[in-house]
Order: structure tokens, then sequence, then C-alpha cells
């Protein structure tokens, strides 16, 4: 992601503070697809953030979203349209580093840690164990089933005999 703008005065404080718009041709979505934009806001409110979120998905489907929360690790409530998750958590795990744990019915969807670089300019996120796209998580292990199936099944075929040969004997 890239930063547009962040103000001198919260960078010290909150390096997450800022307008950040997602840099898709640095970005990778596992599995796919990436959303075609997406604009992150965070201003400093209390001892947490406002974060509001604003994306256009894969298909053109519009997304907006936003939640406040402290970093204590709390489940607060998202409102807007976000598919994947209706309540978050936040920690913070070091001066440029925030741990984002978001939920759907109760049940963790994805953990996301956000890291802004020293200089500012860039914020990264990564996804550890995003359940966000179920339909697309079953087929990938009904894939990886019928593949293993496969090879079990090719591992048990004898190969074809043939007598023993030396290369260099013929010579």
């Amino acid at each position: 992601m890239t930063s547009l703008f962040i103000s001198p005065a919260f960078a010290q404080t909150d390096p997450q503070v800022g307008v950040w718009k997602l840099n898709i041709a640095k970005s990778k979505y596992s599995p796919g697809p990436a959303p075609k934009s997406g604009t992150t806001k965070i201003e400093a409110v209390g001892a947490g953030a406002k974060v509001s979120v604003d994306q256009v998905a894969a298909d053109g489907t519009t997304r907006h979203w936003e939640f406040t929360a402290n970093y204590d690790g709390k489940d607060v409530p998202i409102t807007g349209n976000n598919p994947d998750a209706d309540t978050v958590a936040r920690t913070r795990i070091n001066a440029n580093t925030v741990q984002t744990v978001s939920k759907k019915a109760g049940k963790v969807t994805a953990t996301q840690q956000s890291v802004v670089s020293a200089d500012g300019k860039t914020r990264k996120g990564h996804d550890q164990g995003c359940q966000c796209d179920r339909a697309a998580s079953e087929q990938r292990r009904r894939v990886r089933q019928a593949v293993s199936g496969i090879v079990d099944q090719l591992a048990n075929i004898d190969p074809v005999r043939r007598p023993h040969s030396h290369p260099f004997r013929d010579l």
C-alpha cells in the first residue's frame, strides 16, 4: 500500500494514521482475485483509531465499512458492508505494527498485521489464515484431496518392466 497523506502531527504518536491507497501492482492476493481499488483512512481517536475502508471488489462491487477501536484486543462492531467480518479487535505490536483480528458471527475470519515503514511512506498488510472466501477455500481443499487420491493411485501402479541394461555395456 502507498501513502497518499500522513499528518506530521500524528506521525510521531501513531504512524498508522493517514490515508492509505492500495497499490495493486505491489500487492499479492492468495486466493485472488485482488480488488480493483482500495483506500483506508485511519484517524487518531482517544486511545485508538477510527478506520474507514472504501473498496471496489474485483467484480465491481463497492464496499464501505468503518469501526473505531482502541488497541486493547477487545472486539468492536463494524458498520457498513464488510462481507468478511462484523467485528474487529486491534492490538499494537510495536510502534509501527498493529494486529487486527476480524470475526464473523464470533469466528475468526482473518488476522492481519499492518506495518508502517520507518520513513512513514509505506504501510504493508499481511493476512494470516484468512478464511474470508469459504467457498474458494472448500474448492481448493477438494482439489487437493482429489489430486492426493490420484497420486496415491499412481503410486500403486507397477512400472513397465524392462530388462536391466547398463548404459555403457553395449559400447
